[in-house]
């Protein structure tokens, strides 16, 4: 073989990023390369690696961004470009079921690329079992067909397929990407004897939170479609298992099924409140607006016994200052006798995770609540002069913190331990993702800023925010969001906020 990159046909599955296998997920993990279909979920391609270059294939049910000649030619060639690299082909469902994976491999053996095939879940068989529809069942269907609703002959232009075998068929009969055919489907099935009041059922965006099932019988196929606006990406699947839905279906309503919200934390931050809000129902677009490093060197150790009081005002600030203390040699012995404050729960809670219990915490979690706090703490003579006893304060911040604390403990010392860099851009992918969701999750002032500079808010579908704190709901504000804010600066009050919002609103 000639010096090309490696070709991995990979199946994303049905759309629930869960599906996505093992494999899959790791060598997207890798790619240099990635060549997506349309059905492929934002959250899938948010497991890509940050540094591959993505490229959109995909395909509307009437217009083929790109012709599938045409993403033939794309995989040799990026495999040319990119020699020892890895090209990811990423097709929603299975690649080898109706996902024309089979002419990509045909094309890359002819020029002597080597290729794997990752398998994915079938639609198929996947989007009916989130229905409750079993495609076989003891006594009821003992095989299943798969059939594609759409491919046509060449030579009269009409659907190319034996409808007089199919309407004998006693098996189930799963039809993909036949939505706008299923009219004429229906009524040749039934002209060539198959019952009229055959069960049948649409099932859109399977496994998605967008997920519907609708019911119709095959005589009543064509005015259910119009009549509930059925459209694609749907798959419709016949027989008498389809009964077994009204019992056997599982997929419950979630309190924020059907919303998209994006996530604005840093990356290493975000994926606790994503899965919280996965598990409520949503689907939850990544954005980290920020990315934050550990400043080092710029302080010594040794002038931590300078100090009384160690106040941290981010987890940011919390991991960053520990990082560092653990790499210098030293350990938390250094902080025995030293007064640790936290400007809320949430960093409060992250500094347990190394050992180490809070001894201030203002009910107002902000920084000027944390400044108060403090300054309550520093004794007054008589005179209003600053005692001998006033406690040495270090604040420990990163490099965007306002003057807030400083100003209400002029006393204090700050160290920046931590660095707050703006993400530059956003991806194609992603920002098309973005500007179509519900509303904005904002944990920070710098996340609703740098938000502002790399999107098109005049392309959002939605203003509405979710915020924390009132420092953040002010900036959201500020470049006219409409504001809902947590009654507390804490994970937990910022859900169940959210939750409360479109539990209110259905």
């Amino acid at each position: 073989m000639a010096n090309f990159g490696h070709v991995y046909l990979i199946g994303a599955g049905p759309g629930d990023p869960g599906l996505l296998t093992i494999r899959g997920k790791e060598i997207l993990e890798r790619a240099d390369v990635v060549v997506y279909d349309r059905l492929v979920s934002p959250a899938i391609l948010g497991m890509c690696n940050s540094k591959a270059k993505m490229v959109d294939v995909g395909k509307m049910p009437t217009h083929h961004k790109v012709k599938q000649s045409e993403i033939n030619k794309l995989l040799v060639q990026f495999a040319q470009e990119y020699p020892q690299g890895i090209i990811a082909r990423l097709k929603g469902g299975d690649p080898f079921v109706f996902g024309r994976g089979g002419e990509e491999a045909l094309e890359l053996v002819a020029a002597g690329v080597e290729f794997d095939v990752v398998p994915g879940i079938t639609s198929a068989i996947s989007v009916p079992a989130y229905a409750g529809i079993p495609v076989s069942h003891r006594g009821i269907a003992t095989s299943f067909h798969i059939i594609t609703g759409h491919e046509k002959a060449e030579s009269n232009g009409e659907l190319s397929l034996d409808f007089e075998n199919l309407a004998k068929c006693q098996g189930t009969l799963i039809f993909l990407m036949g939505i706008a055919n299923m009219d004429f489907i229906a009524k040749r099935l039934v002209e060539c004897g198959k019952d009229p009041k055959t069960p049948l059922a649409f099932i859109e965006k399977g496994t998605t939170p967008y997920q519907r099932t609708v019911m119709a019988t095959l005589e009543t196929a064509g005015e259910t479609i119009v009549r509930e606006n059925v459209t694609a990406p749907a798959i419709t699947i016949m027989g008498g298992v389809v009964e077994l839905g009204k019992t056997l279906a599982w997929k419950k309503n979630l309190p924020l099924s059907g919303k998209r919200l994006v996530v604005t934390r840093a990356a290493k931050q975000a994926s606790g409140i994503t899965a919280r809000l996965t598990a409520l129902g949503a689907e939850v677009i990544e954005t980290p607006m920020i990315e934050t490093r550990a400043v080092e060197g710029s302080f010594n150790w040794a002038d931590l016994a300078n100090f009384d009081v160690l106040a941290f005002t981010s987890t940011n600030g919390v991991e960053s200052f520990f990082t560092q203390l653990l790499a210098s040699g030293n350990d938390i012995r250094v902080l025995a006798g030293k007064k640790i404050a936290s400007v809320g729960k949430i960093t409060e809670k992250k500094l347990l995770e190394y050992g180490i219990r809070c001894d201030y915490v203002p009910e107002d979690h902000t920084g000027e609540g944390l400044g108060k706090l403090l300054a309550s703490l520093i004794p007054q003579s008589t005179e209003g002069a600053t005692s001998h006893l006033t406690p040495r304060i270090l604040l420990l911040q990163g490099n965007l913190a306002d003057d807030t604390l400083l100003k209400l403990l002029p006393q204090a010392n700050r160290w920046v331990v931590y660095e707050t860099l703006p993400v530059a851009e956003l991806p194609e992918w992603k920002r098309e993702a973005v500007e179509s969701a519900d509303a904005i999750v904002f944990a920070s002032t710098s996340a609703v800023e740098n938000f502002v500079q790399v999107s098109r808010l005049s392309s959002l579908v939605s203003r509405l925010s979710f915020c924390i704190g009132r420092m953040t709901e002010s900036a959201a504000q500020k470049h006219g969001f409409e504001t809902v804010t947590s009654d507390e600066t804490t994970m937990d009050s910022l859900v169940k906020k959210i939750v409360e919002f479109y539990t209110k609103e259905s």
